[in-house]
């Protein structure tokens, strides 16, 4: 698979008695598709994957490539305690047709250098799958360094970075290390133009859940070198990515996707879904971006 182009990192659908919602979930895909994205990504945190069964991750995999069939990658996210968690999911990932992985470093210990490297070497070596490595030491704890990335580039299956470290400047760190041979995919819907403006090679994106018809126009105006016409997008939707870097992530971009018709406010517990002057706070910047949403139509892209 090529880690290049816009890939939502896609919210998982619940009905209200906290089942999967595969018909929603396969709506909004629908709508993604049709978007012209470039792969997906599933299972990751603003998928809710911490409170995902194996079994459920299992479902949601089969379930998108069926639907996709063969369209665009699938890319499943590993994000486990121990090496041996990571591994089993892996093979999951596998016998359900994933293309590629999208892997955290381990969850809730924060693991020293040399157990970060290890880590990674003992997935590289379990899978022929192509993997991105999360790098998101803001929310997660654990940053992989470039010398870090230095001594795992020596496994081939390590394909990409999603880098989320909140530096524009470690975009240009890591393509002066690598090159070419370390994709980078930005993983923070602010800084995202910025960082495909300084050689990131996509985004994995949060907001697209509910507008990937403006991310994709964003991106590939941008990459044909019409950066004026990316910039005036950005600029309408900087107010509504800005509630991706939020605790509340998730229940926000459900709200959005809710509102569009294209998912539910519905969350897994501890989650509730937004209430109050908050809900009424985030409502009213998705209503004033839904209400001066730009006419894509007048840029040629």
């Amino acid at each position: 698979m090529e880690w290049k182009g816009v890939m939502p990192a896609i919210t998982t659908k619940f009905t209200r008695d906290d089942k999967l919602d595969l018909e929603l979930f396969n709506k909004n895909l629908g709508f993604q598709l049709k978007s012209n994205i470039d792969a997906i990504v599933l299972a990751g945190s603003l998928g809710e994957a911490s409170t995902l069964t194996q079994n459920e991750k299992n479902i949601l995999t089969e379930n998108t490539v069926e639907f996709v069939n063969n369209k665009i990658p699938v890319v499943v996210n590993i994000a486990e305690q121990s090496t041996k968690e990571a591994l089993n999911s892996i093979r999951s990932a596998e016998k359900s047709g994933a293309s590629g992985l999208m892997v955290l470093p381990p969850m809730r210990y924060k693991s020293g250098r040399k157990e970060t490297i290890s880590y990674f070497e003992s997935i590289a070596n379990s899978t022929d799958l192509p993997i991105m490595i999360y790098n998101n030491p803001v929310d997660y704890g654990i940053e992989v360094t470039i010398d870090m990335f230095d001594e795992l580039l020596k496994y081939e299956n390590i394909k990409a970075v999603k880098e989320s470290t909140r530096d524009i400047s470690n975009v240009t760190r890591l393509k002066n290390s690598f090159g070419s041979r370390l994709k980078i995919m930005t993983g923070v819907d602010t800084i995202a133009l910025e960082s495909l403006l300084m050689g990131a090679d996509g985004w994995i994106a949060g907001l697209v859940c509910a507008f990937p018809e403006e991310t994709v126009a964003i991106f590939k105006l941008q990459s044909q070198g019409k950066v004026k016409e990316a910039i005036e997008i950005y600029r309408w939707f900087l107010p509504l990515l800005e509630l991706d870097i939020n605790p509340k992530l998730v229940q926000n971009i459900k709200l959005a996707e809710s509102i569009l018709g294209i998912g539910s406010e519905n969350v897994r517990l501890p989650r509730i879904p937004l209430f109050g002057k908050e809900r009424d706070e985030v409502l009213s910047i998705i209503k004033k971006g839904i209400n001066n949403r730009p006419d894509l139509t007048k840029y040629n892209y």
